[in-house]
């Protein structure tokens, strides 16, 4: 999504290209089953490139991005168009990453249907499981397609009924698969009852059906009808009386189950050889809904006004902010305002290039330049619009993963500051949070590619020299025995001097109760109007206590003091109050406190009993696990954990999980930390502040 813009020429009059239907699909996977090979295949088949690129060569129209080309991996949204007899097509490529996964989940919200692209091994389909959780929710219509056949090793029905372990829609197989030895060459359609042979880079020839699949084929197509027979009494009549429905018939119920998101199709592919492209298009075209019943499905309301929905925003290069949107209804035009905002620019974006446009029409996906105050997921209207509250736009989800940001010159740091903003804007999941205490930067994400890829912008994008490095801990310490301490602070110079003397009894209170503060003075010996002065003192003494950490839980007693009628100020008595705590704290036997969160864990079961030893090794305490509820196959680990062992905490759980694992946590409690992990972190801390 860059800049590049040019005038697009062939537009009818409201601007729109193409004719037909407008329809939109996204197209989402676990990393690595190929979908950035299969976006690029359909803008192929639709005319939109002439010549397909590749991810090996880093020539293809999506992952345009730096960081997206070197890693061979989606990092962005990628938007393109095509016609497909003669109806208007955007498809999104979205980021397999775990690490992305909101981007992938708000394509998903203004798509009118999803791609979900799976590798051909039964192994990896826990990696969809949670795609199809959000699609299964949302109730977005999705079709799966098992990519890469070519290199499948697996039969088909061992993959699908690991699929459908995670999938609360029941799967229905609409191919299955021609074998020459262990190769995948073509594929039988079990509606049409049409046998074809893949051809590299060309659509499938028709072929006479082999009788070697004519048996599979049979099974599997009654396997199909029973499964739409399920929703609808018609049909199951028919099979009951052993009448082969009419093919246009069975062709409507596909089209009905999938609008009501009821059944999910399964197709075969290879989206980097072309196998499989035509025949996935076609079902896109004659089955999937159009924007009106995606409209309806959102609950967003009627009305005769234009309307749009921001999905993606990003500040392009010489172009600055871009709202990408989809028309819901009525025509947008360039230089009209929505929400109070002006539109300064109408571009159809094919990966990094943008052809404007001068308006776009229902169902289209384009660009809107320059709207400054609007945000991922607003609704736009010319007469204001809304936030889309309520309307199920999905919950930025918990950071997980920080790191502390530096620049390398201090004069960038405003400069820094700016683009910090314009990529937390682009990205929700993204956290920028300044810890004045610390006097340190953080960023919070999702994982360490995450944040990596942040810098990485940071550096390309505006010319930062930034550097992470793992966060600090918000240490705190508190004392275990009461001490009572005199303190006199006295200061003569000529003139007026500098007087104050107290008594305080400094002890400890319940964990959490912070700072506490009491007199007792009898017999005026510390004037009532100077007493603020000590509570102040000693709050500014607890800011950094004998172990360098900020102390809490303690309470301090003014008991007595003295005071001089020309000599004594607030300020004397200030001075003096913190100077009798920092004594009395370093008498009062000084414990180092950590931070302890409780977190919670969601998992695959099957690497349950790892979450278990991660826990364990981290100085965790299991409080207990559950199966998750909703969650078919997922369980839930609940613990209390230190902050010091969560910074990589995510590392670990998803390298024990095939990337899929993620938890949710909170601030609990403070707890003592003794023996030789306190005396590190007060060495350290030392170290560190000289």
């Amino acid at each position: 999504m860059a800049s590049n813009p040019k005038d697009v020429s062939g537009a009818t009059e409201n601007g729109r290209l193409g004719g037909g239907a407008t329809r939109c699909a996204a197209i989402l996977g676990p990393y690595q089953s190929g979908k950035t090979s299969l976006f690029e295949a359909l803008l192929h088949a639709t005319g939109t490139v002439g010549r397909k690129g590749t991810v090996r060569d880093g020539t293809t129209v999506g992952d345009t991005a730096p960081e997206a080309r070197e890693r061979g991996a989606s990092t962005e949204l990628s938007v393109g168009h095509g016609a497909f007899l003669g109806d208007s097509w955007t498809f999104i490529d979205t980021p397999g990453g775990i690490e992305f996964t909101l981007d992938s989940r708000h394509a998903c919200m203004i798509a009118d249907v999803a791609v979900v692209v799976v590798e051909p091994e039964a192994a990896k389909a826990a990696a969809a499981g949670p795609i199809l959780k959000f699609l299964d929710d949302h109730g977005i219509p999705h079709v799966v397609l098992l990519n890469k056949m070519d290199q499948a090793g697996e039969t088909v029905r061992e993959i699908l009924g690991a699929l459908q372990g995670f999938s609360t829609r029941p799967l229905a197989l609409r191919q299955v698969p021609i074998r020459d030895g262990e190769r995948v060459t073509g594929y039988v359609d079990l509606v049409s009852e049409r046998a074809y042979r893949y051809r590299e880079g060309e659509p499938s020839a028709l072929i006479e059906l082999p009788g070697s699949v004519a048996d599979r084929e049979a099974e599997a197509r009654a396997e199909l009808l029973e499964t739409l027979a399920d929703f609808d009494d018609g049909l199951l009549e028919q099979l009951l009386e052993d009448v082969d429905p009419d093919r246009t018939e069975v062709y409507t119920h596909l089209a009905e189950t999938l609008h009501s998101d009821l059944l999910v199709p399964v197709l075969l592919g290879a989206g980097e050889h072309d196998h499989g492209i035509q025949r996935l298009l076609k079902l896109l075209r004659h089955e999937t809904p159009d924007h009106t019943a995606t409209v309806a499905r959102r609950g967003l309301a009627e009305g005769a006004e234009p309307m749009a929905q921001v999905f993606k925003t990003v500040h392009a290069p010489h172009m600055g902010k871009l709202s990408h949107v989809r028309i819901w209804r009525g025509t947008v035009k360039d230089g009209e305002t929505l929400n109070g905002a002006k539109v300064s620019g109408i571009y159809a974006a094919t990966g990094g290039k943008l052809d404007k446009r001068p308006s776009a029409g229902p169902g289209d996906v384009v660009a809107l330049g320059r709207m400054d105050p609007i945000q991922t997921g607003d609704v736009l209207t010319p007469t204001g619009g809304m936030p889309d509250k309520g309307l199920g736009w999905p919950e930025v989800p918990q950071p997980v993963f920080a790191r502390a940001l530096k620049v390398a010159e201090r004069n960038d740091e405003v400069k820094l500051s700016g683009a910090l903003a314009k990529l937390a804007e682009e990205d929700p999941s993204l956290l920028v949070r300044h810890d004045p205490e610390l006097g340190e930067l953080a960023i919070w994400g999702q994982g360490d590619t995450h944040l990596r890829v942040v810098a990485e912008r940071l550096r390309s994008r505006f010319k930062l020299d930034v550097t992470l490095s793992e966060p600090s801990v918000a240490y705190r310490e508190t004392i275990r025995n009461r001490v009572d301490e005199h303190a006199r602070h006295k200061k003569q110079s000529g003139g007026h001097g500098q007087f104050a003397d107290i008594r305080i009894t400094v002890e400890p209170i319940g964990r959490g109760s912070g700072f506490a503060f009491e007199e007792k003075v009898v017999g005026g010996s510390v004037p009532k109007n100077y007493i603020p002065a000590v509570a102040e003192g000693c709050r500014e003494g607890c800011r950094r206590g004998p172990l360098g950490f900020p102390v809490v839980d303690v309470k301090v007693t003014l008991t007595d003091g003295q005071h001089h009628a020309v000599d004594s100020s607030d300020m004397a008595f200030k001075i003096a109050a913190r100077s009798g705590l920092h004594d009395a704290l370093a008498k009062a036997v000084p414990v180092l406190l950590e931070p302890i969160h409780q977190v919670t864990i969601s998992v695959p079961s099957e690497a349950t009993s790892k979450v278990h030893g991660i826990l364990s090794s981290r100085r965790g305490q299991i409080l207990g696990f559950d199966a998750k509820d909703g969650w078919p196959g997922w369980d839930t680990v609940t613990a209390y954990l230190p902050e010091a062992e969560m910074h990589d905490l995510i590392l670990d759980l998803r390298a024990q999980s095939q990337g899929l694992a993620t938890f949710a946590w909170t601030f609990d409690h403070l707890q003592e930390l003794t023996g030789r992990l306190a005396d590190r972190v007060v060495e350290h801390h030392e170290a560190a502040v000289g």
